[in-house]
């Protein structure tokens, strides 16, 4: 039976367009803000680094906590959206403030500064918002096909907006007076338009009502039909109600997530590739002291973005065509890493425009993963229903933002520490031989690695198969 479309056209380019506001705050603070830091505000990199570090203790049970949070508010705009409204206000003003650090300040001052709007930015309102913004792929429909579809506009916007970011904002800066005053406008600017665009994704799509997205459709869904038999006879839920009983606490949520395995390989793919984008944000300083041109950085920028863009947009065609998504993840990682190990051997023999060229066939590779992304975490959630008969969808993409966080915050303050261990001087025009092998490190090698391991996760992670499977078992139990 062909699945119940629930969306136009319209409703995915409007969620999609919702990752122009998230990455105006994860691209301009990934790719800029440690350079900011260090070679205009005349911060220490390895001290960032540690701020950092501590400031993720802060995030440890924020992601968990808002996607609990989400998964209980019943309001007029529904679950998620309330949240993904309101909570960006605080990304834009917490944005904004990370870099207008004033220059007159006291050293310990502007750390603490930095400190305090970095925390509130990534562990209350950003985590907010970006955990309400992927819930919203499981909360807005039911058809599968679609939920491809609107990870793959998402995406689009996501990748799209990081090119753009990263290839104006030297120049902005510039135009802006440069230094600290530039920065300044830059980032109040982004902030409003992501403030802007954040309203509008918000309005572009409608929650279906909680009853239809528990209810009994016997033709296409044995196993939710299977679940509701056992939780009547467990005694867990109620005759004639619409769907199972879903009071459970913080702990309980916790320990769902905790036993869904696929959950936890997310997690870790998610992690290590904002790790492996935080190496490769590294690239304004490779480009500034290796390649003698910070202005390569952009050009990288479309050598990365493009190729993914493209992906994205066949990932739907692909799903489609090799019927689900395991193979197509697997297989884009294997030709990603493969890239990347090319990228290394460029890289030594120097040749900017091989770089350029196997940079492009990684970021394809990957494309089709980050299409899939949030229906795969839909599948996730489907598995915990099917295992557990709990809907924890909200909770679920809890590892969206935790991914985001610990990953790309991680990624930042280890980079930070490399760099103070490896003796960079932000008031050096020439960096130090050990600085220099530093940056190769982290710009060629540590990629490479990373895209291998997550291939070897993504060869484990078949949760469609898992499932169709429990549904044949909890079928043939019913009969």
């Amino acid at each position: 039976m062909q699945e119940k479309r629930y969306l136009k056209w319209y409703n995915k380019v409007g969620y999609g367009s919702g990752d122009i506001a998230g990455n105006v705050v994860y691209a301009f603070l990934s790719s800029f803000v440690m350079i900011y830091l260090t070679n205009t505000v005349g911060l220490n990199p390895g001290v960032v680094g540690t701020l950092i570090a501590v400031s993720k203790f802060f995030d440890g049970i924020t992601d968990i906590f808002f996607g609990a949070m989400i998964d209980k508010t019943k309001s007029r705009l529904g679950k998620a959206r309330p949240w993904m409204l309101y909570a960006y206000i605080g990304c834009a003003v917490t944005l904004a403030a990370i870099f207008a650090i004033p220059v007159d300040l006291g050293r310990s001052a502007q750390y603490a500064w930095f400190f305090i709007a970095y925390t509130l930015l990534n562990a209350v309102f950003y985590t907010a918002n970006n955990i309400a913004y992927s819930a919203l792929t499981a909360l807005v429909t039911k058809n599968s096909k679609e939920r491809v579809q609107m990870g793959s506009y998402r995406f689009i916007f996501a990748f799209a907006t990081s090119l753009l970011i990263q290839s104006v904002t030297i120049g902005a800066v510039a135009f802006f007076g440069g230094g600290a005053a530039g920065w300044r406008t830059v980032a109040i600017l982004y902030a409003l338009a992501g403030l802007l665009v954040n309203t509008l994704s918000v309005l572009s799509v409608k929650e279906l009502p909680e009853e239809e997205l528990s209810e009994t459709e016997k033709e296409t869904d044995g196993w939710e039909s299977a679940g509701r038999i056992k939780e009547l006879e467990s005694g867990k839920g109620r005759a004639g109600d619409g769907s199972p009983q879903e009071q459970y606490g913080l702990l309980a949520a916790g320990k769902l997530l905790i036993s869904n395995k696929f959950y936890l390989m997310i997690c870790g793919v998610y992690i290590l590739q904002q790790v492996y984008g935080a190496m490769l944000n590294m690239g304004i300083y490779y480009m500034t002291y290796v390649l003698k041109n910070e202005n390569l950085y952009g050009v990288f920028s479309w050598a990365i973005n493009i190729p993914l863009i493209l992906a994205l947009v066949m990932t739907p065609t692909l799903v489609a065509r090799w019927k689900g998504m395991y193979k197509l993840n697997l297989r884009g990682y294997m030709l990603g890493t493969l890239g990347r190990a090319l990228v290394v051997v460029a890289g030594y023999l120097g040749s900017v425009p091989l770089m350029l060229l196997f940079t492009g066939i990684a970021a394809l590779g990957q494309g089709p993963w980050q299409g899939d992304m949030n229906a795969v975490i839909a599948s996730c959630s489907e598995y915990t229903y099917l295992t557990k008969h709990k809907r924890v969808d909200g909770t679920m993409y809890s590892c969206t933002s935790l991914g985001v966080k610990l990953g790309g915050g991680l990624g930042t303050a280890i980079a930070g520490w490399m760099l103070a261990a490896s003796g960079f001087d932000g008031a050096l025009a020439v960096q130090p031989e050990s600085c220099m092998r530093m940056l190769y490190f982290m710009y060629l090698w540590l990629p490479m690695a990373i895209n291998l391991v997550i291939t070897w996760i993504l060869s484990k992670m078949n949760v469609e198969e898992t499932n169709e499977r429990l549904r044949q078992q909890i079928s043939q139990e019913l009969c």
